[in-house]
């Protein structure tokens, strides 16, 4: 299955990642989609207070 997300890695303490793998679990989600939403409700959030980020499209998909 082809997608264009990009694959991080992500360091965590194991009570950190246990405790959202709970969350995750929960709410139905894998633990990728939990930390995806999580990380959007996070620019949502800092959007809502600061402003849109503006992309730079050409940093955005330079390697």
């Amino acid at each position: 299955m082809a997608t264009n997300k990009i694959q991080t890695g992500i360091r965590f303490e194991p009570e950190l990642l246990y405790k959202i793998s709970c969350i995750a679990k929960d709410n139905k989600r894998s633990l990728n989609a939990q930390l995806e939403y999580l990380a959007q409700q996070c620019v949502k959030e800092y959007e809502s207070a600061n402003g849109p980020i503006q992309i730079d499209e050409d940093a955005l998909y330079r390697k």
